[in-house]
């Protein structure tokens, strides 16, 4: 971690914000991360003290940069090589909180219809289709 900058694929792959550096590349080609508030490719060099963006739908993570590295290593190292920015913490929070309300006032049914149940649904469709 004595690097005065890394490419910016290699750190957000090493910081486990994505699981390989193609991924990496393709979510800075893309536009979903910004250092600087400023779109970069992913050949970029951050620094110490740089402010990264991800967008990881439907999260944004708004973090700033404490320390390099190109390798990845273990997650409990990688969550020491940046610092979340409260406010980002707290709107993904409240993101995740209205997910699951949304998600407990649509329950899902406990298993998919068997074959005959499937029959049923799919008379009933008809049915109402034709009539």
């Amino acid at each position: 971690m004595s690097e005065a900058s890394v490419r910016l694929d290699k750190w957000l792959w090493a910081a486990r914000f994505y699981k390989t550096r193609a991924l990496a590349v393709e979510a800075v080609n893309g536009g979903h991360v910004h250092v600087n508030e400023q779109r970069v490719k992913p050949s970029r060099d951050v620094h110490i003290g740089d402010e990264v963006k991800i967008s990881k739908t439907p999260y944004v993570f708004v973090i700033t940069v404490r320390a390099l590295s190109a390798k990845r290593a273990a997650a409990s190292l990688a969550q020491t090589l940046y610092e979340e920015n409260a406010e980002s913490i707290h709107q993904r929070q409240l993101l995740h909180e209205q997910r699951m309300l949304l998600a407990a006032a649509n329950p899902q049914p406990a298993r998919r219809p068997d074959k005959r149940e499937r029959r049923k649904i799919i008379r009933f469709v008809n049915k109402n289709q034709t009539g």
